[in-house]
């Protein structure tokens, strides 16, 4: 470490952190009691539109040339309230709007508060020198001024913010992607959701970095031989939390999502790490992390469990039964929302081995909508995995394409598993696929005749 894009991996990784720090304020004082239905004004569309402004807002200052791929746009926050007191007229479509004017001034109030209270944190310093990058390069929580932290943006920057996620990606140039809350049914009930971050070059995946504010820090497996990541400290809190990165050619790594307790830098110092000035920003102190490189366990077939969606509505998962029972993985699955599973998979969490995600109808179009991947859900991910010595490919065994603009275009599902069995999964994937292709047809040939 850190090797190429030193500085995007500094900025990547306090952008996700800030905004899971976000995330997690939202979950703590806005689930509970409230409407948890993402397409309305509930906690999980504040919380989408707050990390996208936090995790914007310092990529364009940082990188003010690099455009975005983003999830969201600001259009909802951009509606004024209704003029005039009094009661509630009567209801009609006049109405109806005005209501809709209503919640989107109270959403963007949310989002402008809670964004700015994370921005206007004071960069993070690693060291009294303001420094913060050690023998080896890594400048781990090094955060700063000129990043856009430190101070408070207000509506209209913060809302112009979002919509610079409106890129439509494609085959040349370097741009951005970000999904703020990957796995919204599981933020909200309290399980694994993840912030997921990713430069790409010539539509291909450079860096990754990926926040999952509940996953344990330490990994769980059966296997007596899987060591733990090590924790500083054993309590829960300590514990949840963790952040991974991956830099193409240079490996993957995971972090603490917390930084410990910061102290203040003295004048002097908090003067060097801004550059001087007469009236240099608070800064904040912490002890450097160490970065943990993460590497795949090689895994026997019998020694594999699958990783899939708790959702049967994202994945087909009664086709990763019968694929599992061709590779004879007897194993109960385990399932989570969100690329925490591609954390997860290089892990060995719980087992783990493969990460399969089969559209739920065989066709070409992805499903029976017509609905594709998004390069969002899957560019950290898979990159994570891949650094860590793993294949991703799509069920026809084709890498994952993303210079197609916004969406994974024609790719089919993903199937992502250590190099040394990859091959025997898709093996088994397609032969499934196939099979299950020619029972559709056997059921419709009658009807036809």
């Amino acid at each position: 470490m850190p090797g190429p894009f030193a500085i995007e991996q500094q900025v990547a990784i306090a952008a996700v952190r800030r905004a899971c720090a976000l995330t997690t304020t939202v979950f703590n004082k806005l689930v509970t009691g409230e409407t948890l239905v993402k397409g309305d004004k509930s906690p999980v569309t504040v919380a989408d539109y707050s990390a996208q402004a936090v995790i914007n807002t310092i990529l364009s200052n940082a990188f003010p040339n690099d455009p975005i791929v983003g999830e969201e746009d600001a259009s909802d926050l951009r509606r004024r309230p209704r003029q005039g007191g009094g009661g509630r007229a009567a209801p009609n479509a006049e109405n109806e709007t005005n209501d809709d004017d209503d919640d989107g001034a109270l959403l963007r109030a949310r989002v402008v508060q809670l964004a700015d209270d994370v921005l206007a944190l004071p960069p993070l310093s690693s060291s009294a020198s303001g420094a913060g990058v050690d023998a080896a390069g890594w400048a781990g929580w090094e955060e700063r001024e000129e990043w856009g932290l430190g101070r408070r943006w207000g509506a209209e920057a913060l809302l112009k913010a979002i919509d610079r996620g409106d890129h439509a990606g494609g085959r040349t140039g370097r741009f951005w992607t970000l999904d703020p809350i990957d796995g919204t049914k599981g933020f909200l009930r309290g399980g694994q959701y993840a912030i997921c971050l990713a430069l790409l070059v010539d539509a291909r995946v450079e860096l990754g970095v990926i926040g999952c504010p509940n996953l344990p820090f330490v990994a769980s497996g059966p296997s007596p031989d899987h060591v733990p990541v090590p924790v500083h400290d054993q309590d829960d809190t300590a514990n949840r939390g963790a952040l991974f990165l991956a830099v193409r050619g240079h490996g993957a790594f995971q972090l603490p999502l917390l930084a410990p307790p910061p102290t203040a830098l003295p004048p002097a110092a908090a003067s060097a790490t801004s550059g001087g000035g007469a009236h240099p920003p608070a800064v904040r102190a912490v002890q450097q992390p160490r970065p943990t490189p993460l590497s795949m366990r090689p895994l026997a077939l019998r020694e594999l469990s699958f990783l899939e969606s708790v959702e049967k509505a994202h994945a087909a998962l009664d086709t990763n039964a019968r694929v599992a029972a061709r590779l004879g993985v007897h194993a109960a699955p385990v399932r989570m929302d969100s690329q925490a599973k591609y954390a997860a998979l290089v892990r060995g969490d719980a087992g783990g081995g493969v990460y399969l995600r089969l559209p739920v109808a065989r066709n070409g179009a992805g499903s029976a909508d017509g609905y594709r991947e998004k390069i969002w859900d899957h560019a950290a991910g898979s990159l994570l995995v891949e650094e860590a010595g793993g294949v991703v490919s799509d069920a026809r065994g084709r890498p994952l394409d993303f210079g197609l603009g916004r969406t994974l275009g024609v790719n089919f599902g993903v199937v992502a598993a250590r190099k040394e069995v990859h091959a025997q999964v898709l093996d088994a994937v397609q032969a499934e696929l196939a099979e299950a292709a020619q029972r559709e047809g056997d059921e419709e040939g009658p009807a036809r005749s």
